[in-house]
């Protein structure tokens, strides 16, 4: 393969003497003399100038300008280097994109209202549910901190504690589903927000339980072998370690509840200081990403989600499809700004601001070739929460590997159907059929597509399944509280 692949192979010298073109040896046969050195050893180098054009004063004659290659699209050539084609897709995307904005706002004008987002939080600008329900959480982490501070002296068992610990957890759940179900002065948005600080309290509760428990049984089991291997182990910065129970504290436990992971540790790792350059950089990317998003689904998502209702409501099929395709762009789109959004800018944002030494919130997760490896690299703290305090346990208990991971997946699933369904007030379960479908796709994605293909199945799967979803349960939403009063009227 030739060195404009930009492949560095050796070189093979290859000299041959050949008769000249009048019959003749001596000078002029040595001037015909090829010697073919290069990455495809049969054309002769030719000398260069500083523009990388060949230098016609270098030679005589130009014998041979053919070599054994393959083209540079074909499979056996080696050739990687596709980044021009990489800016061509993006200019188009870029252009395709523009058009669609262009034709956006001359059929609809502006329709960006940024002070009508207020209306989505707020139904009444002197009430505030979402707020007090979050104030609210506190009783809970309170709840299990003092129930931890009790088993740690053994004023509780291990029995009452579980106990205590699998009611606090379950109100959890069920006490803000049901004031976001029952009180009408709360927004969905507002309850989507509530609902979603509520599940990430409970699995940070659920994690500093387990932890503590873990570290009640090894101290029960070797306390002072513990201690000296910790003293070895940490060597001069062994004072600035806490152990147990001397973590029970509550600036230990706020410091987690705001900490951006899900996985509650005795020791945290701890940046040195707090960059201030970059935390500005976050906080800008924070302000300008929300003000996008939030033009982004007035001007585009809104009129395209609207606009697919009548196909919806004649099951019109082919215009369901195309409503489909014109609202997967938008989407997703905005799922990737939102992903750029919190996993980059906040968690890094918050992570900085608390010292948090663990950045890794997300892995590569645009090149999985398969669904499972999307789903364990899209989302780390809920990743390393699952694997920690579910999918192993479940193998430590007997369970088989599919039986975990499809554990796993119920759960994710719950969890999904629990910040959709309740918020809107209706019970589709679409949320959570997407969420199952997870498991038969990764089986099909697994068994039939390798490398780029399965890259691109992947890709299909985010781009086409979440406005499905999307447009499912908008069409239930709009029948059940728009459509239903109408026709009882």
């Amino acid at each position: 393969m030739g060195d404009r692949g930009g492949a560095g192979v050796s070189r093979r010298r290859r000299t041959g003497s050949r008769p000249s073109i009048q019959g003749g040896s001596g000078p002029a046969a040595a001037e015909e003399e090829v010697r073919d050195v290069g990455a495809g050893g049969d054309a002769p180098v030719r000398d260069t100038d500083k523009d990388g054009d060949v230098d016609v004063g270098s030679g005589h004659w130009d014998l041979r300008c053919h070599r054994l290659q393959d083209s540079l699209f074909s499979s056996d050539s080696g050739f990687s280097n596709y980044r021009g084609i990489l800016n061509w897709c993006v200019v188009m995307l870029i252009l395709s994109n523009a058009r669609l904005f262009l034709e956006n706002l001359i059929k609809y004008g502006i329709l960006v209202e940024p002070i009508q987002v207020v209306s989505l939080f707020l139904k009444d600008p002197y009430s505030w549910p979402a707020l007090c329900l979050v104030i609210v959480a506190n009783i809970f982490a309170v709840a299990a901190f003092q129930v931890e501070k009790r088993l740690a002296v053994g004023a509780l068992t291990e029995q009452a504690g579980l106990l205590l610990h699998g009611v606090n957890l379950a109100t959890i759940l069920c006490f803000p589903a049901a004031v976001a179900f029952l009180l009408e002065s709360i927004t969905p948005v507002g309850s989507v927000l509530a609902l979603m600080v509520y599940t990430i309290l409970f699995l940070k509760l659920f994690s500093y339980r387990d932890v503590n428990l873990w570290c009640r049984e090894r101290r029960a089991g070797a306390k002072a072998k513990a201690a000296l291997a910790g003293k070895k182990a940490n060597g001069g910065a062994a004072q600035r370690t806490v152990s147990y129970p001397d973590n029970l504290t509550y600036r230990d436990l706020y410091y987690f509840l705001f900490a951006p992971t899900l996985c509650y540790e005795l020791n945290f790792p701890r940046s040195p200081r707090i960059r201030k350059r970059f935390l500005l950089r976050r906080l800008l990317e924070m302000l300008f990403l929300t003000q996008l998003q939030v033009g982004l689904i007035q001007q585009w998502m809104v009129p395209a989600i609207q606009n697919s209702m009548k196909p919806f409501k004649d099951m019109d099929y082919s215009r369901i499809v195309e409503r489909l395709l014109k609202l997967a762009v938008p989407n997703h789109l905005i799922w990737l700004i939102f992903f750029y959004w919190l996993f980059h800018s906040c968690l890094n944002a918050v992570g900085e601001l608390m010292q948090f030494g663990d950045r890794e919130f997300y892995r590569d997760w645009w090149n999985s070739e398969s669904i499972t490896y999307f789903w364990r690299n899209w989302n780390i703290p809920v990743h390393k929460w699952c694997l920690r305090h579910f999918y192993k346990p479940m193998l430590r208990r007997g369970s088989s590997r599919w039986a975990a991971r499809t554990g796993v997946f119920l759960a994710s699933a719950f969890f999904h159907e629990y910040l959709v369904s309740i918020p809107l007030r209706m019970f589709r379960l679409w949320a959570f059929t997407g969420m199952m479908a997870q498991i038969p796709l990764a089986w099909i994605v697994g068994r039939f597509f390798r490398g780029n293909y399965g890259n691109a199945a992947v890709w299909l799967s985010l781009i086409i399944g979440q406005p499905v979803v999307v447009l499912m349960y908008v069409h239930d939403y709009y029948v059940l509280n728009y459509e239903a009063p109408t026709a009882g009227a």
